[in-house]
């Protein structure tokens, strides 16, 4: 049935609302010709000075994980962590495989992994479905891990990266609880009807050892190209915005001049309003950062996109790094995947509950960050 113009009024009026009230704000301060130069300035200096260097590491950290997946590497990680899966995470020992996948990579590789029948063999339903916030929880980790240490970081994304474990056990175990609250028939269903021989990872095998670590560094190359490519929209667009409403002017006076980076400061003003919270919970000692983790909200290519300029304007210190790390690994735009993730799966009706998981267990992996970072501190001093 064709639907005639006032069918789309409904939706149509919020959007424009919506759209208009922000950009008015903005523009209303800035004056609308700063605003549309600064919109396509910021967006020009991140695609510069932030994807190409995300895409540069995206390739890098593709080519290693790539080649730790041919010769084994990976299927010894997974043999190490295994014992940790039961008593952490309440999951079989073959999840340790897709820990170690979705921080090669990203969040879907969880999927694909999930939807090889011998893998989902071992879970239990509840189990199962909660594999999308524990391989949530690790997505894009080694990126994460490797451009904080770029910005001259080296303790505090290892701190980071602990705190983001610890935020995984919360959000796994919380779904699962929410899980076997709504269906407890899930606690004993089995994921797969049939059971499998032991799981093992595919590895491609070729007799020349030279055409496989040449293979392998440039296949995973060219998967950090695509990843690189997939976060430019996020990139470019969300961290413009958040930029704009947490960034000052850029001139001394306070005057606009539509140069990149500058905004309107709204963020810092309400975050100002509740510092105190902020200040205890993660240790933020300016108000301007707490962009990152809204940013990582939605994706958290887009939230590293922020933090050279955290770093040059002075307002992140060591803490800063640590609670970003922690909080961009374990959320990792789960807002914008989880709700696939769980459709692939078959679940798509526990989506809200893995969000509510996911969003305690983020928080609860930048709190342990910030204090372990403190604890830290004390004893190097």
């Amino acid at each position: 049935m064709k639907r005639s113009f006032w069918d789309y009024i409904p939706a149509g009026i919020p959007c424009l609302v919506i759209f208009g009230a922000l950009f008015g704000y903005i523009g209303s301060v800035m004056g609308v010709d700063n605003m549309l130069n600064t919109i396509m300035n910021t967006a020009h200096k991140l695609l510069i000075d932030t994807v190409l260097f995300l895409m540069g590491v995206c390739v890098v950290t593709g080519a290693i994980g790539k080649l730790f997946t041919e010769f084994g590497v990976v299927r010894l990680l997974e043999r190490i962590l295994r014992p940790l899966m039961k008593p952490l995470f309440n999951l079989p020992g073959v999840a340790s495989l897709g820990a170690v996948m979705t921080f090669l990579s990203d969040n879907p590789a969880i999927i694909s992994l999930a939807q090889d029948k011998r893998f989902s063999s071992y879970f239990k339903k509840f189990q199962y479905i909660s594999l999308t916030n524990f391989g949530t929880a690790f997505g894009m980790g080694l990126v994460v891990i490797v451009f904080m240490i770029g910005q001259g970081f080296l303790a505090a994304p290892l701190i980071g990266l602990f705190g983001a474990v610890c935020g995984c056990v919360v959000s796994t175990r919380t779904m699962q609880y929410f899980i076997l609250k709504n269906f407890p028939q899930y606690g004993y269903e089995n994921a797969a009807e049939e059971m499998f021989n032991e799981f093992k990872a595919e590895e491609r095998v070729e007799p020349n050892l030279f055409l496989r670590t040449l293979n392998s560094l440039l296949d995973g190359g060219r998967t950090g190209v695509d990843v690189g490519l997939a976060i430019i929209p996020g990139v470019l667009i969300i961290s413009t915005l958040v930029m704009m409403l947490t960034n000052p002017a850029s001139s001394v006076d306070g005057t606009y001049t539509g140069a990149a980076y500058e905004g309107v400061a709204l963020l810092p003003w309400l975050a100002g309003k509740i510092d105190f919270l902020f200040e205890w919970l993660f240790g933020f000692t300016d108000p301007h950062l707490v962009a990152f983790p809204i940013t990582a909200l939605g994706a958290v290519g887009a939230a590293l996109g922020l933090v050279p300029n955290f770093v040059a304007q002075g307002w992140a210190d060591g803490n800063a790094i640590a609670v970003f790390t922690a909080i961009g690994m374990c959320w990792s735009g789960y807002l914008s995947t989880h709700t696939a993730m769980l459709d692939s799966l078959g679940y798509r009706q526990l989506t809200s509950k893995a969000i509510i998981s996911h969003t305690i267990g983020g928080l609860v992996a930048a709190i342990v960050a910030h204090w372990v970072y403190v604890l830290y501190m004390y004893i190097a001093q």
